[in-house]
């Protein structure tokens, strides 16, 4: 049974009918949008996009990226139109409160149907580019029977403004990803009027530069609209739609105009509007004739997912398929025998060499890997265990070579992981994660199992100075919630941090690796022991008065000052703070045993202090470096600042004896 044409401007009326109530009934949304686009998503959503709302997961439905995710009406509007458990109604009229899922912008925590959360303009088109990749990794894995789906994108004029948009596109177009559509909303307006105010780039050509298929369509014809989609489908290179739109459609007074843009549209508008589009239900009603049409378009989506059902059913991947689109490791996955190789051969090493080995015995045994840099592979030392490259004649591949994109390589890394089936894992120096710092922002708040692999951590690497050397960015990671910042000390610690990190099924981890070789501070079998966060590595001799705080490169001067300590009768405890993060969720007499009240408590990190407080307070010792580094050797420059037991032991012994 098909949708009449006739009846698509209706179906189309009510996107715009409840985003503006909806906006309306806020006092504060962003209208213009869902009202100008809802034509294009009419016929997307009714003729091709292939959902099926009583599954809001089937792994083979379309992917619906809302990139302009300010009019996130749109997509709720969508969502409940075409039946899917909720939004419903009740959410719809409560739109920005907090009782509600209808949050400001699209959150997919809140609500099944929404992919990704969106709003950051640019990183809804670069999450999608990671979408289209995992898709046709798994297709390549599994085959057309169990993985064969498009990706979709609705983006606006900021969303193809952002830097990140010249990253995801040159790295879509390279990989020749032909299931990704991006339908361009191309109004003409943002905020602050026309985009003539700001630009006079030619969009098109630029895709077109970087080797995307280009159309365009009238964005309120809907024949032109079908015709453009149907082309875009059929051209084996991703494709971008120009779909030429009036913002704020069907507001007779302020259409085409920025006054829709964020604004509600106004009593009298709203009012206008009905009148102008004919709709004469009231506020949060849709005529049943139209609800019925909407949910109609569920229909071929149901039945392919029921034929898929049924393939998934008879194939001998079904088991392994549905464990990786579950997020779960392979029974019995463990580093554990690795450890042990590690304990058996002890090896003074840089830990992004031990990250390099952990990798080795990983990605054989973990097909659900993809690792990748942001042209820095032999630095970061990503490239291991046999995996092959992935590229256009090869998405079975399973190492991107994304070029210096770390934000395109952040968020498209975002999207692998929230399609599901695959773990990404993505490489660059530290100092970087500044270029990276908004999807991993967005990894965080999404819940997504990304692992940032952030080499050449400290001041330790040297030579390249201070625009290189990493100062503040370790304390403002860990001010990140939902983030696992980790600091290993040794290759064991390193491999321990490597089976967290593929743990984590809802937040994302960073990695800070050091350039420097390190001795190898464990020497026993055991228990996972980063798992805790911070743990006491060494134990004091003769009675404890001192308890030093270290991480990473720091721990093995810990133990140095420690021997000194020692020696002069003082007794010190070391612990390793892996990560602050696991320490903070352990229990309260754990940590009271750790850090113990009647000890002078001193941290050591080659980093900002900024945060050690809290560890070791007001009455403690904080070394650090709370200034930019300099362009020296690694040696030379640790004792320049200070960061040797000699200049730290008497500053211990002092406060002792204050």
């Amino acid at each position: 049974m098909t949708i009449e044409p006739a009846r698509l401007p209706l179906m189309a009326n009510a996107i715009r009918a409840l985003s503006m109530d909806a906006v309306e009934a806020a006092n504060s949304g962003h209208p213009g949008m869902p009202m100008g686009m809802a034509d294009v998503a009419t016929v997307l959503w009714t003729r091709h996009l292939k959902f099926d709302p009583n599954a809001p997961f089937w792994a083979d439905r379309d992917r619906f990226v809302l990139s302009a995710g300010h009019g996130s009406m749109l997509i709720y509007a969508l969502l409940h139109l075409t039946g899917y458990e909720r939004p419903t109604i009740e959410d719809i009229r409560n739109f920005r409160q907090i009782s509600s899922p209808c949050a400001g912008h699209p959150e997919n925590f809140l609500l099944d149907g929404v992919e990704c959360t969106t709003g950051p303009l640019g990183q809804g088109v670069a999450m999608a580019v990671g979408m289209a990749m995992a898709e046709r990794h798994l297709n390549a894995v599994f085959g057309d029977d169990l993985v064969d789906h498009r990706t979709w994108v609705i983006a606006g004029d900021g969303c193809l403004m952002e830097g990140i948009n010249h990253e995801a596109i040159g790295l879509a177009g390279h990989l020749g990803l032909g299931h990704l559509n991006v339908l361009w909303d191309d109004n003409r307006i943002t905020i602050d009027g026309a985009t003539d105010l700001s630009t006079s780039e030619d969009v098109k050509a630029r895709y077109t530069a970087t080797g995307w298929h280009v159309t365009e369509c009238d964005g309120h014809d809907f024949d032109d609209i079908e015709r453009a989609l149907q082309e875009a489908k059929a051209d084996p290179r991703p494709s971008l739609v120009a779909c030429r739109t009036v913002i704020g459609k069907g507001a007779p007074n302020k259409q085409g105009t920025s006054a829709t843009h964020g604004s509600p549209l106004g009593a009298g508008e709203v009012a206008a509007a009905r009148e102008t589009l004919g709709w004469e239900a009231a506020p949060f009603e849709i005529p049943s004739e139209i609800l019925a049409d909407w949910h109609m378009a569920g229909e071929p989506g149901r039945a392919a997912h029921g034929a898929w059902a049924g393939r998934l059913a008879a194939s001998d991947h079904k088991a392994d398929f549905e464990r990786r689109m579950a997020g779960d490791l392979p029974e019995g996955f463990s580093l554990e025998s690795h450890i042990a190789g590690l304990i058996g051969a002890p090896q003074k090493i840089a830990t992004r060499k031990a990250s390099e080995i952990a990798l080795a015995a990983i990605n054989p045994a973990l097909p659900d890997t993809i690792g990748g840099s942001a042209d820095l592979t032999g630095s970061n030392n990503t490239l291991a265990g046999g995996i092959g490259t992935f590229k256009r004649d090869n998405y079975a591949g399973r190492y991107v070579y994304y070029g210096i994109r770390e934000f395109g390589m952040a968020a498209a890394m975002n999207g692998m992981a929230l399609h599901g089936g695959v773990i990404p894992y993505g490489g660059t120096f530290l100092v970087f994660t500044d270029y990276a710092r908004g999807a991993i922002r967005l990894s965080a708040l999404q819940r997504a199992r990304v692992i940032y692999v952030m080499t050449h951590d400290s001041i330790g690497l040297g030579e390249d100075g201070p625009t290189h050397q990493p100062i503040e960015h370790i304390a403002s990671l860990r001010a990140m919630p939902n983030l696992l910042v980790m600091r290993p000390a040794d290759a064991v610690e390193t491999a321990e941090c490597w089976e967290i990190a593929l743990q984590q099924q809802d937040r994302p981890t960073v990695l800070a690796l050091t350039r420097q070789n390190l001795p190898q501070l464990r020497l026993e079998a055991g228990e996972n022991l980063s798992a805790k966060g911070g743990y006491r590595i060494k134990s004091a001799e003769g009675a404890r008065k001192v308890v030093i705080l270290a991480t990473g490169s720091e721990v093995a001067l810990a133990y140095d000052c420690a021997a000194q300590l020692e020696a002069a009768g003082v007794g010190v405890d070391v612990v390793s703070m892996v990560c602050s993060e696991l320490f903070d969720e352990q229990p309260d007499a754990y940590r009271a045993d750790v850090l113990p009240a009647d000890a002078l408590i001193v941290s050591i990190e080659a980093a900002s202090t900024f945060g050690w407080q809290r560890y070791t307070g007001t009455g403690g010792i904080n070394i650090g470096l709370d200034r930019f580094g300099a362009s020296a050797p690694a040696g030379d420059l640790f004792a320049h600042f200070g960061f040797t037991a000699e200049a730290i032991v008497p500053q211990i012994q002092s406060k002792l004896n204050a």
